[in-house]
């Protein structure tokens, strides 16, 4: 979507756009300049309308917000940017599109005031993202979190190695919400 930077989850008639989507999205726009498949300034402008509708999307308890404490909802209608199908508040889906966010903050390095906004929106991003709050009493990350009353923390955590690492790297760096070390040991724990 031109107007809000997200991306499908696939192509069928009325899907949502996918958070990891979007963090992906986020990565090829550099790739696609430096291939030359579109030019610098079409990359900016989509980083831009994606990062400026995130950093300024509802982050709040609402069942049909965007996210809550820095986090995304997995699925979200490609319009509105709400969360879609009731999908989980995305501790992995969230590391994707942040990822996304920081490449585009390294690669666009300019000094003139669109690259500079891009680098201050994903720091902006990364920053809010409550990471140490995903861990919500336990050794390891959640998988995720629902608004509804009767939801809460998923009860699955991310645990043996899979595509967390990325989640656990981006939650041990944090400069605002980081995760102790003794997460990332107890991930490690899982698998040999």
């Amino acid at each position: 979507n031109r107007r809000n930077g997200l991306i499908l989850d696939k192509t069928e008639e009325d899907w949502p756009a996918s958070i990891a989507a979007v963090g992906m999205a986020l990565t090829a726009y550099p790739v696609g300049v430096h291939r030359h498949f579109m030019t610098r300034a079409e990359a900016v402008q989509r980083t831009l309308v994606t990062l400026r509708f995130f950093a300024e999307s509802d982050q709040s308890e609402g069942e049909d917000a965007t996210g809550y404490r820095g986090f995304y909802y997995h699925f979200l209608h490609m319009k509105s940017g709400r969360r879609a199908w009731k999908s989980e508040l995305s501790s992995i889906d969230t590391a994707l599109f942040i990822a996304g966010a920081l490449v585009a903050a390294e690669f666009f390095d300019g000094a003139d005031a669109d690259e500079t906004e891009i680098r201050a929106l994903a720091r902006k991003l990364y920053e809010r993202v409550e990471w140490d709050w995903m861990v919500h009493g336990g050794s390891t990350i959640c998988h995720g979190w629902r608004p509804e009353a009767d939801a809460g923390f998923l009860p699955f955590r991310w645990e043996g190695y899979d595509e967390a690492l990325i989640l656990y790297l981006l939650a041990l760096g944090s400069p605002t919400h980081a995760i102790p070390r003794s997460c990332y040991d107890a991930w490690c724990s899982t698998y040999e």
